[in-house]
């Protein structure tokens, strides 16, 4: 990509550091005003955009290098796209994104029953150094679970018998 000119003034905040005299690092960083020209190195070639990748809108274009492993996909993919219309100073953006890694994480395990596989959820979740670390904090966890289950099970029970008379 070229290093041209762009007017990037909408974003709010764009630019707020750009004035070397409002600069609070001034006195104990040498600096030069080359620093405020843009890429002050040569960038790397672009890796091929062959998936869905997402970026912050308050960046004018994708980093160089960026990670395929895991694109965005199903409910967790929907919601992280919702995400990023939102700048990063925005709940809108991370609130959502912490949302879709909860959702990511059923989704795996959904993943994980279609393919025949039973996921150790105890080992994944760390159970073995939570027992180890934090033994009351667990049988904490485990106690208010199984009360939450219980009420949710007599209340679905109840329902269904209330819907049979």
């Amino acid at each position: 990509m070229e290093n041209q000119e762009k007017d990037y003034s909408h974003i709010k905040g764009w630019g707020i550091d750009a004035d070397p005299k409002n600069d609070p690092t001034y006195p104990m960083r040498k600096r030069s005003n080359d620093e405020h020209n843009g890429y002050g190195w040569k960038r790397p070639p672009q890796q091929p955009i062959d998936i869905e990748v997402l970026h912050s809108n308050e960046r004018p274009n994708v980093t160089a290098v960026f990670g395929t492993s895991a694109p965005p996909s199903g409910l967790s993919g929907m919601i992280r796209r919702y995400a990023f219309r939102y700048g990063e100073g925005s709940f809108a953006h991370w609130l959502p994104l912490l949302m879709a890694d909860r959702v990511n994480v059923v989704e795996g395990i959904l993943d994980d029953f279609r393919r025949g596989r039973v996921p150790n959820i105890f080992a994944e979740r760390g159970g073995k150094a939570e027992w180890k670390h934090n033994p009351k904090g667990m049988v904490q966890k485990v106690a208010i679970g199984v009360v939450v289950v219980t009420a949710v099970v007599a209340l679905l029970s109840r329902r269904s018998r209330s819907s049979e008379s």
